[in-house]
C-alpha cells in the first residue's frame, strides 16, 4: 500500500473503480481465450488488484488500458483499487482476482501463513522507501535511530526499517517505532523524529509544503534523507503476483499471465517514454493528487523501474535473496520475525515474464531502458 494520504480515501476513489474501465468484465475467470485477436466478445476477462488507490505508482496498468495494449493481447482487464481495506495478496489467494500488485516482504509473510502465490514479474527494481528527518536532527543513518521516535505506516511497510536496524546490530527495543498516518503531518508537527516516506509520494508532500518560517516551500536541504535502497534492509517492492496452483494446473491461466505481462510491459514502456501523458492518464482514472505531484510521482516511479538491465520485470535473484534474508533477520519490538523459514521455490518465477519479453523483443522494443533519463519536475504548493 504505497501510499496516498488518507485524504485520498475520498468517496470518489471507490466509485471510480466502476468507471475506471467501463465495460470491463469482472468475472475473474479465464474462459473463452481466443489467442488474443482483440475482437469484441472474445476478450478474456481479468481482474487486477492494486495495492492502493489510483495514482502514478500504477501508471503502467492504466496506460495499458488507455493505449489498448490489454485489448491487443485479447484481455479485458478490470483494475480494482484498494484503500487499505483490501489486502492484495489475500484477494488473490481467495480467488477474488486473477493477479495482484504487492510488496514482496508482505507476500512472503502471507506465503508462510499458507498462501500459494508466485511473483511472476518484479516491476520495481529498487526500493523507494525513505526515512526523513530534519537537517539538524543528527539522524544521518539507521545507526542513529537508537533512542529516537521513528514513524512507520505499519501493515508490512515497517520491515525494511527492522531489517536495516538488524543489519546495524540495533536492538529494536531501543527504538520507538510509532504508527504514522499516510502523510507527513506528525513529522511536521514534531511528533516523529524521522518519518517514513516514499520517494514518489510523502517526500514530495514535504517539498510542496510551505515553511512557516520562510513563507517559501521546503527545500531538500531542510531534511536528512535515508534511502533504504542504500542499506542492507532494502527489500523488493511492487511485484505482480499470480496464483501458483492455477499457473501449474490451468494452461489458459498461464497463457493469460504471459499475455497480461506483455501488455503491462508495454504500458510501463509508454509511461517511461511519455511521463506527462502517463501522469495525465492516472489523473483521469481517479488519482486524488494535484498535477505537479502526480508528475513527480510518475518521474520517481520511472526511476525505480529503469534501467532494468535484465529486462523489465525480471526478478534479480540476489535482490530476492536480500529481501528474504532481511525478512528472516528482522525482529520487531515484540521479538517477532516477518518469516521464520525460506519461502518455497514456487514463490517466484521468471518463466512468464521472460516469455513475454522474448515475444516483445522480437518487435525491437527497448526492454531495458539503458538510456533512460528522468525529467525535471517542479513541485508546486499543495502539488497543484
Amino acid at each position: 500500500m504505497n501510499h496516498s494520504t488518507r485524504r485520498a480515501l475520498a468517496t470518489g476513489a471507490f466509485a471510480l473503480s466502476a468507471v475506471l474501465l467501463a465495460g470491463c468484465a469482472g468475472s475473474g475467470g479465464t474462459d473463452d481465450t481466443d489467442g488474443g485477436d482483440g475482437g469484441d466478445g472474445d476478450l478474456t476477462p481479468v481482474k487486477l488488484q492494486l495495492q492502493w488507490l489510483p495514482q502514478a505508482q500504477f501508471a503502467g496498468y492504466f496506460a495499458a488500458i488507455d493505449q489498448g495494449y490489454f485489448e491487443e493481447e485479447g484481455l479485458d482487464v478490470e483494475i480494482i483499487p484498494s484503500g487499505g481495506d483490501i489486502v492484495p495478496q489475500d484477494a488473490l489467494a481467495n480467488g477474488d482476482v486473477d493477479f495482484a500488485i504487492a510488496w514482496v516482504p508482505k507476500v512472503l509473510g502471507s506465503i508462510e501463513a499458507g498462501a500459494n502465490l508466485t511473483d511472476i514479474a518484479q516491476i520495481f527494481q529498487r526500493s523507494g522507501t525513505l526515512q526523513v528527518s530534519w537537517a539538524d536532527s543528527g539522524i544521518e543513518s539507521v545507526a542513529d535511530f537508537e533512542g529516537k521516535t521513528i514513524g512507520s505506516w505499519g501493515f508490512g511497510n515497517e520491515w525494511e526499517i527492522f531489517a536495516a536496524m538488524a543489519a546495524e546490530g540495533l536492538d529494536s527495543t531501543t527504538v520507538q517505532i510509532i504508527t504514522q498516518d499516510f502523510n507527513m503531518n506528525a513529522f511536521l508537527q514534531g511528533d516523529i523524529d524521522a518519518a517514513q516516506a516514499m520517494t514518489y509520494n510523502e517526500y514530495a508532500q514535504l517539498l510542496e509544503t510551505v515553511d512557516p518560517d520562510t513563507g517559501e516551500l521546503y527545500q531538500p536541504e531542510d531534511f536528512n534523507v535515508i534511502s533504504y535502497q542504500d542499506t542492507v534492509g532494502a527489500m523488493l517492492q511492487d511485484a505482480i503476483w499470480a496464483d501458483t496452483e492455477r499457473l501449474d494446473s490451468d494452461e489458459e491461466y498461464a497463457e493469460t499471465a504471459v499475455a497480461f505481462l506483455k501488455a503491462v510491459v508495454k504500458g510501463w514502456l509508454f509511461a517511461r517514454d511519455n511521463p506527462e501523458d502517463a501522469a495525465a492518464i492516472t489523473l483521469e482514472n481517479g488519482s486524488a493528487w494535484g498535477p505537479s505531484h502526480e508528475l513527480w510521482m510518475m518521474n520517481e516511479i520511472n526511476k525505480l523501474i529503469w534501467p532494468s538491465p535484465d529486462g523489465i520485470g525480471i526478478i534479480d535473484e540476489a535482490a530476492w535473496q536480500q529481501t528474504v534474508d532481511g525478512a528472516l533477520a528482522a525482529v520487531n519490538e515484540t521479538g517477532a520475525h516477518l518469516i521464520t523459514e525460506e519461502p518455497p521455490a514456487s514463490a517466484w518465477s521468471n518463466e512468464y515474464i521472460q516469455q513475454a519479453l522474448d515475444e516483445l523483443e522480437a518487435d525491437g522494443v527497448d526492454l531495458t531502458g539503458d538510456s533512460f533519463e528522468p525529467i525535471e519536475v517542479e513541485l508546486l504548493e499543495g502539488g497543484n
